[in-house]
Protein backbone atom coordinates (compact mmCIF):
# COMPACT_ATOMS: atom_id res chain seq x y z
CA UNK A 1 0.00 0.00 0.00
CA UNK A 2 1.53 3.91 -0.87
CA UNK A 3 2.22 6.35 1.86
CA UNK A 4 -0.76 8.57 0.38
CA UNK A 5 -3.33 5.78 0.69
CA UNK A 6 -2.31 5.23 4.27
CA UNK A 7 -2.56 8.54 4.90
CA UNK A 8 -6.02 8.69 3.90
CA UNK A 9 -6.58 5.63 5.53
CA UNK A 10 -5.30 7.20 8.75
CA UNK A 11 -6.98 9.95 8.20
CA UNK A 12 -10.68 8.87 7.84
CA UNK A 13 -9.84 6.67 10.91
CA UNK A 14 -9.06 9.99 12.85
CA UNK A 15 -12.23 11.30 12.02
CA UNK A 16 -14.44 8.42 12.85
CA UNK A 17 -12.96 8.27 15.81
CA UNK A 18 -13.31 11.85 16.47
CA UNK A 19 -9.33 12.64 17.27
CA UNK A 20 -9.13 15.12 14.22
CA UNK A 21 -11.68 17.75 12.42
CA UNK A 22 -13.24 16.30 9.03
CA UNK A 23 -11.20 16.98 6.40
CA UNK A 24 -14.27 18.83 4.26
CA UNK A 25 -14.61 21.05 7.71
CA UNK A 26 -15.34 24.82 6.22
CA UNK A 27 -12.21 27.29 7.49
CA UNK A 28 -11.55 31.17 6.71
CA UNK A 29 -8.88 31.48 4.10
CA UNK A 30 -8.93 35.35 4.31
CA UNK A 31 -9.49 38.09 6.82
CA UNK A 32 -12.91 38.03 8.49
CA UNK A 33 -15.09 41.56 8.69
CA UNK A 34 -17.20 41.82 12.04
CA UNK A 35 -19.51 44.34 10.86
CA UNK A 36 -21.01 46.12 14.45
CA UNK A 37 -24.76 47.85 13.42
CA UNK A 38 -24.20 50.74 15.90
CA UNK A 39 -21.58 53.48 16.17
CA UNK A 40 -18.43 53.23 18.13
CA UNK A 41 -18.50 52.51 21.80
CA UNK A 42 -22.59 51.33 21.85
CA UNK A 43 -23.24 48.04 23.01
CA UNK A 44 -23.32 46.10 20.00
CA UNK A 45 -19.78 47.97 19.24
CA UNK A 46 -18.61 46.59 22.88
CA UNK A 47 -20.04 43.53 21.49
CA UNK A 48 -18.06 42.83 18.51
CA UNK A 49 -14.62 44.18 19.90
CA UNK A 50 -15.14 41.66 23.03
CA UNK A 51 -15.19 39.09 20.31
CA UNK A 52 -12.78 40.02 18.53
CA UNK A 53 -10.09 40.22 21.01
CA UNK A 54 -11.09 36.80 22.50
CA UNK A 55 -10.68 34.97 19.48
CA UNK A 56 -7.36 36.81 18.60
CA UNK A 57 -5.92 36.10 22.16
CA UNK A 58 -7.08 32.53 21.95
CA UNK A 59 -5.88 32.16 17.85
CA UNK A 60 -9.59 30.58 17.68
CA UNK A 61 -8.96 31.16 13.88
CA UNK A 62 -5.58 31.87 12.02
CA UNK A 63 -7.17 34.97 10.37
CA UNK A 64 -7.20 38.47 11.37
CA UNK A 65 -10.68 40.19 12.53
CA UNK A 66 -11.05 43.81 12.11
CA UNK A 67 -14.68 45.45 13.60
CA UNK A 68 -16.16 48.09 11.08
CA UNK A 69 -18.92 50.38 12.20
CA UNK A 70 -22.04 50.40 10.15
CA UNK A 71 -24.63 52.10 12.19
CA UNK A 72 -26.48 54.80 10.07
CA UNK A 73 -30.34 54.14 9.70
CA UNK A 74 -30.35 53.23 12.96
CA UNK A 75 -28.16 50.38 12.25
CA UNK A 76 -30.44 49.67 8.78
CA UNK A 77 -26.80 50.53 6.80
CA UNK A 78 -24.91 47.18 8.53
CA UNK A 79 -28.11 44.46 7.45
CA UNK A 80 -28.24 46.03 4.17
CA UNK A 81 -24.31 45.54 3.74
CA UNK A 82 -25.29 42.43 5.21
CA UNK A 83 -27.90 41.75 2.46
CA UNK A 84 -25.34 42.98 0.10
CA UNK A 85 -23.10 40.38 0.81
CA UNK A 86 -24.81 37.26 -0.18
CA UNK A 87 -22.57 34.35 -0.36
CA UNK A 88 -19.86 35.97 1.75
CA UNK A 89 -18.99 34.09 4.96
CA UNK A 90 -16.16 36.64 5.75
CA UNK A 91 -18.83 39.37 6.78
CA UNK A 92 -19.96 38.71 10.28
CA UNK A 93 -22.63 41.50 11.43
CA UNK A 94 -23.40 42.04 14.77
CA UNK A 95 -26.76 43.12 15.99
CA UNK A 96 -29.95 43.18 18.44
CA UNK A 97 -33.27 42.28 17.70
CA UNK A 98 -33.30 45.67 15.64
CA UNK A 99 -32.82 43.34 12.75
CA UNK A 100 -36.27 41.98 12.51
CA UNK A 101 -37.74 45.02 14.30
CA UNK A 102 -36.84 47.87 12.25
CA UNK A 103 -38.63 45.92 8.93
CA UNK A 104 -41.74 46.01 11.13
CA UNK A 105 -41.69 49.90 11.88
CA UNK A 106 -39.34 51.34 9.00
CA UNK A 107 -39.17 51.00 5.31
CA UNK A 108 -35.72 49.54 5.46
CA UNK A 109 -34.20 47.90 2.37
CA UNK A 110 -33.54 45.02 4.04
CA UNK A 111 -35.61 41.61 6.35
CA UNK A 112 -33.71 39.69 8.83
CA UNK A 113 -34.63 36.55 6.30
CA UNK A 114 -32.10 37.99 4.00
CA UNK A 115 -29.59 37.08 6.65
CA UNK A 116 -28.25 33.55 8.11
CA UNK A 117 -29.01 33.70 11.57
CA UNK A 118 -26.11 32.31 14.41
CA UNK A 119 -26.61 32.58 17.84
CA UNK A 120 -27.87 35.11 20.41
CA UNK A 121 -25.19 35.45 22.90
CA UNK A 122 -26.56 37.58 25.39
CA UNK A 123 -29.78 39.01 26.66
CA UNK A 124 -28.73 42.83 28.12
CA UNK A 125 -30.32 44.48 30.48
CA UNK A 126 -32.09 48.68 30.53
CA UNK A 127 -31.77 50.65 32.96
CA UNK A 128 -32.94 54.30 33.66
CA UNK A 129 -30.47 56.62 33.86
CA UNK A 130 -30.32 60.11 35.26
CA UNK A 131 -27.65 62.99 35.55
CA UNK A 132 -25.58 62.90 38.65
CA UNK A 133 -26.96 65.48 40.27
CA UNK A 134 -30.07 65.22 39.53
CA UNK A 135 -33.02 65.68 42.43
CA UNK A 136 -34.68 62.96 41.99
CA UNK A 137 -33.82 59.26 44.46
CA UNK A 138 -35.81 56.84 42.89
CA UNK A 139 -37.85 55.95 39.59
CA UNK A 140 -40.52 57.28 41.51
CA UNK A 141 -39.50 60.55 41.70
CA UNK A 142 -38.40 60.85 38.60
CA UNK A 143 -41.75 60.08 37.26
CA UNK A 144 -43.49 62.91 39.28
CA UNK A 145 -41.11 65.36 38.26
CA UNK A 146 -41.54 64.25 34.41
CA UNK A 147 -45.26 64.67 35.17
CA UNK A 148 -44.92 68.09 35.58
CA UNK A 149 -42.28 69.11 33.30
CA UNK A 150 -41.21 68.44 29.55
CA UNK A 151 -38.58 65.35 29.61
CA UNK A 152 -36.12 64.98 26.98
CA UNK A 153 -35.06 61.35 27.11
CA UNK A 154 -32.33 60.23 24.79
CA UNK A 155 -31.63 56.99 22.74
CA UNK A 156 -29.66 55.25 20.28
CA UNK A 157 -31.65 54.94 17.16
CA UNK A 158 -35.67 55.60 16.58
CA UNK A 159 -38.13 53.25 17.01
CA UNK A 160 -35.81 50.69 17.93
CA UNK A 161 -35.29 49.40 21.53
CA UNK A 162 -34.52 52.27 23.57
CA UNK A 163 -37.46 54.09 22.15
CA UNK A 164 -40.18 50.93 22.43
CA UNK A 165 -39.12 51.11 26.24
CA UNK A 166 -39.53 55.27 26.75
CA UNK A 167 -42.49 54.44 25.34
CA UNK A 168 -43.89 51.77 27.75
CA UNK A 169 -42.21 54.04 30.42
CA UNK A 170 -44.63 56.76 29.20
CA UNK A 171 -47.94 54.61 29.36
CA UNK A 172 -47.21 52.99 32.57
CA UNK A 173 -45.92 56.41 34.35
CA UNK A 174 -48.81 58.35 32.81
CA UNK A 175 -46.25 61.13 31.90
CA UNK A 176 -45.20 62.62 28.05
CA UNK A 177 -41.39 62.30 27.40
CA UNK A 178 -39.61 63.82 24.28
CA UNK A 179 -37.70 61.40 22.51
CA UNK A 180 -34.65 62.03 21.14
CA UNK A 181 -32.54 59.44 19.23
CA UNK A 182 -28.78 58.88 18.58
CA UNK A 183 -26.17 56.63 16.99
CA UNK A 184 -24.97 55.30 19.62
CA UNK A 185 -25.40 54.67 23.80
CA UNK A 186 -22.04 55.51 24.20
CA UNK A 187 -23.24 59.22 22.16
CA UNK A 188 -26.81 59.55 24.39
CA UNK A 189 -24.36 58.94 27.56
CA UNK A 190 -22.12 61.69 26.86
CA UNK A 191 -25.40 64.18 25.98
CA UNK A 192 -26.91 63.15 29.14
CA UNK A 193 -23.54 64.10 30.81
CA UNK A 194 -23.52 67.33 29.17
CA UNK A 195 -27.20 68.43 30.69
CA UNK A 196 -28.35 67.84 27.70
CA UNK A 197 -30.94 65.08 28.55
CA UNK A 198 -33.17 64.26 31.66
CA UNK A 199 -32.18 60.82 31.25
CA UNK A 200 -31.53 57.70 28.89
CA UNK A 201 -32.19 53.93 29.11
CA UNK A 202 -28.92 52.85 28.61
CA UNK A 203 -27.36 48.85 28.64
CA UNK A 204 -25.17 49.15 31.56
CA UNK A 205 -21.73 48.38 29.64
CA UNK A 206 -23.13 52.11 27.39
CA UNK A 207 -22.66 53.70 31.00
CA UNK A 208 -19.51 51.84 32.99
CA UNK A 209 -17.45 54.32 32.56
CA UNK A 210 -20.10 57.39 33.25
CA UNK A 211 -21.28 56.19 36.49
CA UNK A 212 -17.53 55.43 37.52
CA UNK A 213 -16.88 58.97 36.62
CA UNK A 214 -19.82 60.25 38.80
CA UNK A 215 -21.29 62.30 35.92
CA UNK A 216 -24.50 59.49 35.34
CA UNK A 217 -26.38 57.21 38.24
CA UNK A 218 -29.10 54.17 37.57
CA UNK A 219 -32.52 55.07 39.45
CA UNK A 220 -33.60 51.56 38.57
CA UNK A 221 -32.85 48.61 36.38
CA UNK A 222 -35.95 46.88 34.41
CA UNK A 223 -35.66 43.70 35.62
CA UNK A 224 -37.37 40.98 37.81
CA UNK A 225 -35.05 40.91 40.31
CA UNK A 226 -31.54 43.19 41.35
CA UNK A 227 -28.61 42.34 39.03
CA UNK A 228 -25.44 40.20 40.29
CA UNK A 229 -23.43 42.25 42.88
CA UNK A 230 -20.28 41.74 40.42
CA UNK A 231 -17.09 43.65 41.33
CA UNK A 232 -18.30 47.46 42.91
CA UNK A 233 -18.31 50.48 39.77
CA UNK A 234 -17.90 53.20 42.15
CA UNK A 235 -16.02 53.09 45.73
CA UNK A 236 -19.65 52.02 47.27
CA UNK A 237 -21.81 50.52 44.83
CA UNK A 238 -22.25 48.27 42.05
CA UNK A 239 -24.82 46.27 39.68
CA UNK A 240 -26.81 44.42 42.18
CA UNK A 241 -27.25 47.58 45.08
CA UNK A 242 -29.85 49.27 41.59
CA UNK A 243 -32.69 48.94 43.07
CA UNK A 244 -35.77 47.28 40.25
CA UNK A 245 -38.04 50.05 38.62
CA UNK A 246 -40.95 47.57 40.23
CA UNK A 247 -39.43 48.31 43.51
CA UNK A 248 -39.28 51.95 43.13
CA UNK A 249 -42.68 52.45 41.16
CA UNK A 250 -42.35 52.03 37.80
CA UNK A 251 -44.20 48.61 36.71
CA UNK A 252 -42.08 47.32 33.94
CA UNK A 253 -41.37 43.80 35.38
CA UNK A 254 -39.00 42.91 32.80
CA UNK A 255 -36.98 44.41 29.10
CA UNK A 256 -33.91 42.67 28.21
CA UNK A 257 -32.28 42.92 24.37
CA UNK A 258 -30.85 39.96 22.76
CA UNK A 259 -26.86 40.60 21.40
CA UNK A 260 -27.30 38.54 17.98
CA UNK A 261 -25.09 37.33 15.25
CA UNK A 262 -25.47 36.83 11.66
CA UNK A 263 -23.90 36.08 8.37
CA UNK A 264 -25.20 37.30 4.96
CA UNK A 265 -27.73 35.02 3.39
CA UNK A 266 -26.85 31.76 0.96
CA UNK A 267 -23.86 31.42 2.91
CA UNK A 268 -23.47 27.14 3.26
CA UNK A 269 -24.45 25.46 6.16
CA UNK A 270 -20.90 24.62 6.61
CA UNK A 271 -19.71 27.94 7.02
CA UNK A 272 -22.58 29.14 9.03
CA UNK A 273 -21.77 25.73 11.34
CA UNK A 274 -18.41 27.03 11.64
CA UNK A 275 -19.31 30.20 13.00
CA UNK A 276 -21.59 28.47 15.58
CA UNK A 277 -18.90 26.42 16.76
CA UNK A 278 -16.70 29.95 16.53
CA UNK A 279 -19.15 31.75 18.83
CA UNK A 280 -19.56 28.46 21.56
CA UNK A 281 -15.85 28.68 22.06
CA UNK A 282 -15.76 32.13 22.64
CA UNK A 283 -18.33 31.96 25.46
CA UNK A 284 -16.17 28.87 27.01
CA UNK A 285 -13.90 30.94 27.63
CA UNK A 286 -12.80 33.59 31.05
CA UNK A 287 -12.02 36.20 28.99
CA UNK A 288 -16.12 36.38 28.19
CA UNK A 289 -17.64 35.21 31.59
CA UNK A 290 -15.24 38.55 32.68
CA UNK A 291 -16.85 40.23 30.04
CA UNK A 292 -20.70 39.42 31.02
CA UNK A 293 -20.19 40.23 34.75
CA UNK A 294 -18.64 43.17 34.16
CA UNK A 295 -21.23 44.53 31.90
CA UNK A 296 -24.03 43.02 33.50
CA UNK A 297 -25.99 40.86 30.99
CA UNK A 298 -26.91 37.57 31.03
CA UNK A 299 -25.23 34.63 29.60
CA UNK A 300 -27.12 32.92 26.83
CA UNK A 301 -26.64 30.82 23.49
CA UNK A 302 -29.71 30.68 20.97
CA UNK A 303 -29.44 29.09 17.69
CA UNK A 304 -31.14 27.22 15.28
CA UNK A 305 -34.78 26.89 16.05
CA UNK A 306 -34.47 27.90 19.39
CA UNK A 307 -33.49 31.38 18.08
CA UNK A 308 -36.31 31.49 15.35
CA UNK A 309 -39.02 30.79 18.25
CA UNK A 310 -37.53 33.63 20.15
CA UNK A 311 -37.26 36.05 16.92
CA UNK A 312 -41.19 34.77 16.30
CA UNK A 313 -41.86 35.63 19.61
CA UNK A 314 -40.70 38.92 20.15
CA UNK A 315 -42.11 39.92 17.09
CA UNK A 316 -45.72 39.43 18.13
CA UNK A 317 -44.92 41.40 21.29
CA UNK A 318 -42.91 44.54 19.53
CA UNK A 319 -46.50 44.73 16.95
CA UNK A 320 -48.59 45.32 20.10
CA UNK A 321 -46.36 48.36 20.84
CA UNK A 322 -45.71 49.23 17.40
CA UNK A 323 -49.16 49.11 16.92
CA UNK A 324 -50.40 51.73 19.45
CA UNK A 325 -47.94 54.27 18.35
CA UNK A 326 -48.97 54.02 14.77
CA UNK A 327 -45.63 52.66 13.86
CA UNK A 328 -46.31 49.73 11.70
CA UNK A 329 -45.34 49.84 7.98
CA UNK A 330 -48.13 49.33 5.57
Amino acid sequence: MGRTSTFLLSAAAAVLAGTMPALSAWQPQKPIEFVATAGPGGGTDNLARAVQNIITKHKLTEQPIVVVNKGGGSGAEGYVYGKASAGDPYKVIFGTSNAWQQPLVSKVAFNYTDLTPIAAMAQDEFLLWVKQDAPYKTAGDYLKAAAAGEFKMGGAQSKDTDEVLTRMIEKVGKVKLTYIPFKSGAETAVQLAGGHLDSHVNNPSESLGQWRGSTQRPLCVFSPKRLPQGPKVTATEGWGDVPTCVEQGLDIKQYEQPRTVWLPGKVTPEQAAFYVDLMKKVQATPEWKDYIEKTSQVDTFLTGAELEKFIKEDLERIKQVAGEQGWLVK
